[in-house]
């Protein structure tokens, strides 16, 4: 006999909750498979269950766009960042400050390295560090650090946190979605079974071909097992050599 497969998408869920509804609307309620106490789940449940589908496909879509714009704004942040600190350096090396302006940025005064700017955090702490370092410096009576400018240097770090935080809350939205559409798919779940064990018990005196298409008009989806369906197309091909 073949085997009923419940469906294992988002889109096939809603394929067959739709098909039953749709047939519910059609027959009336005294020949109706399944009970009407299923059917009033299911208006409930339908309209909620797409609509958070759709909010989650928008969200994903809504990061996606803005990746390519956000992990640009890390770049640049990360690159005047960068410059910034090599100016200095050079300016160390030539004898245009001393060593001890290191310590303003909270750098070792014997280290002329960069310090580690390759993940969000430590873009947010060092550039942190840095503006307000150049900032104190320069009040001061510092002489300020050129090409790039701390002001420069600035507007791309407030330009990356206010990236930083949007893509945060588009990925927090992201995963309320999900998990909330992750719910929800077990209850979708758990209301196709029910309707197809409704469906399936109505037609069950019916005969075995007569019963499928019954159910199949429900929504209910049939596989055959290989061995059945090697049957199947050797009973179709049979049948077309003994009817031209």
């Amino acid at each position: 006999m073949p085997y009923r497969r419940l469906p294992n998408t988002d889109a096939a869920r809603i394929r067959a909750m739709r098909i039953a509804l749709e047939k519910g609307k059609e027959v009336p309620p005294h020949r109706m498979a399944y009970s009407p106490k299923t059917i009033v789940r299911l208006q409930k449940f339908l309209p909620q269950f797409e609509h958070i589908i759709h909010l989650q496909r928008q969200s994903v879509a809504s990061q996606n766009n803005k990746s390519k714009e956000y992990f640009e704004t890390v770049r640049k942040a990360r690159l005047y960042l960068t410059h910034f600190v090599r100016v200095m350096n050079m300016a160390i090396i030539r004898g245009d400050l001393p060593e001890e302006t290191r310590a303003f940025y909270g750098l070792a005064t014997n280290d002329p390295t960069v310090p580690s700017l390759n993940t969000e955090n430590e873009l947010i702490s060092w550039g942190k560090r840095i503006i307000e370092g150049e900032e104190y410096r320069i009040r001061k009576g510092g002489c300020p650090i050129t090409n790039p400018t701390i002001a420069v240097v600035k507007v791309r770090y407030q330009n990356f946190l206010e990236a930083w935080n949007h893509h945060r809350t588009l990925a927090k939205r992201t995963m309320d979605y999900t998990a909330r559409n992750n719910e929800l798919r077990k209850e979708a779940d758990d209301i196709i079974v029910q309707i197809w064990n409704e469906v399936e018990n109505t037609h069950s005196t019916l005969p075995d071909d007569q019963r499928m298409s019954e159910c199949e008009n429900y929504g209910l989806v049939y596989f055959y097992r290989k061995n059945e369906l090697n049957k199947a197309v050797i009973s179709t091909e049979a049948q077309s050599s003994i009817w031209p």
